[in-house]
């Protein structure tokens, strides 16, 4: 049996190794390595896959956030909300930014914000929230935007984990996720769905004006060279990544249905199992359906509820199985970000989560026999 690898990307890479051999030293040999050519179509050619009027490539996804917040022109001691079950650099560029990080609960379901807590946190200092669309599917965008309506407030949509996932609303509108929100930012870090060979990322708008000043500001505040309008940052995609993601766009939907394959294949394997929770969807699905687009299986995320998650975890580590704990500590606990506004009353889900998720191997590599293995030693280790 081949090595399992949690993420396979040399053998994602050996499929399109020619193609990419090629663009990449066509790339090397035409000199224009930043805000080239390749560069220009691959914002054209997200743009065209996403139905997005604007998208700013940018060098990686913690700094898509970071501008997104600049351009919104959110000032010291605004409150900017997100969930607490996430990885940091959500978090983190708020509290960059010197705003003030409000982190709230999560559903037990879908490990995506919750709506009541969101609005439980609202203050007359909230100027914004930051859904995440964790493990591969949206967070309730439909309630709120509803919520951000009512209180006149900015939704920035954090999209590193769910590029390619529709969001269907109640009156069966679809969207890609990412474009709903008033801007949304992406991560292109090598091991996301739609993934290049170093750092990259992205915002998505679908206003003119804030694009215009997104422009300006991924490129050190110009418009002009060296006439700076606005305080911007240096956060440019390079040409390779952009010729690389070029690429992987084209694959990025049959990419994301190998990962609901996988995840079928898992699902079906402990659907009968009492201490072994699935993923659920947040459309209601139980399963992974036939024409599923609402979830894209960034992770694969199980719960673990007999107490033995962690036995359980390095046990898989020493029969060969790489798995994580995504994520051993909330946020509201990490010394970065600890504050006394927070009662651990207001985190139930988060910390039940921290003690029962593990994730296994999620890639688009992954074969029936290594399949048949990562399960049959998981349930071995359950049942007995």
């Amino acid at each position: 049996m081949k090595k399992i690898q949690m993420v396979d990307l040399l053998g994602q890479y050996d499929k399109i190794q020619e193609q990419l051999d090629s663009k990449i030293l066509e790339v090397v040999k035409s000199g224009a390595y930043i805000n080239g050519p390749e560069v220009h179509n691959f914002q054209k050619e997200l743009e065209d896959y996403l139905n997005v009027k604007h998208v700013i490539p940018c060098a990686n996804g913690t700094d898509a956030l970071q501008i997104a917040m600049m351009a919104l022109d959110l000032k010291p001691g605004d409150e900017v909300i997100t969930a607490d079950f996430t990885f940091a650099a959500t978090v983190e560029v708020i509290a960059l930014l010197q705003l003030t990080p409000v982190l709230v609960d999560v559903e037990a379901a879908t490990f995506n914000m919750n709506i009541e807590a969101l609005k439980k946190a609202i203050t007359p200092k909230t100027k914004a929230i930051v859904p995440v669309h964790l493990f591969g599917q949206c967070a309730n965008m439909e309630a709120v935007l509803e919520v951000a309506k009512a209180h006149n407030l900015f939704v920035i949509e954090d999209t590193a984990q769910a590029i390619g996932a529709d969001y269907t609303f109640s009156d069966g509108t679809k969207k890609k996720a990412g474009t709903i929100g008033i801007i949304g930012t992406t991560s292109f870090f090598p091991s996301k769905n739609l993934g290049c060979y170093g750092d990259g990322g992205a915002i998505f708008t679908n206003d003119d004006e804030l694009a215009h000043i997104l422009r300006g500001m991924v490129n050190h505040g110009m418009y002009k060279r060296y006439y700076h309008d606005v305080v911007g940052v240096n956060s440019r995609l390079d040409s390779i990544q952009a010729a690389v993601l070029r690429i992987k766009l084209t694959h990025l939907d049959a990419y994301c249905n190998e990962r609901r394959k996988a995840a079928s294949y898992y699902n079906n394997a402990f659907k009968n199992e009492q201490f072994i929770s699935t993923p659920k969807m947040g459309n209601g699905c139980e399963f992974v359906c036939d024409n599923c687009d609402c979830h894209v299986f960034h992770q694969y995320t199980l719960k673990i509820t007999n107490g033995k998650r962690n036995e359980l975890h390095q046990h898989l580590l020493d029969s060969g199985i790489p798995n994580a704990i995504y994520y051993p500590v909330p946020l509201h606990s990490q010394k970065a970000y600890t504050d006394t506004r927070y009662k651990e009353e207001d985190f139930k889900v988060t910390n039940e989560l921290i003690n029962t998720v593990l994730s296994l191997p999620m890639h688009t590599e992954l074969n029936t026999e290594q399949l048949e293995f990562i399960t049959s030693t998981i349930l071995s280790f359950i049942n007995n």
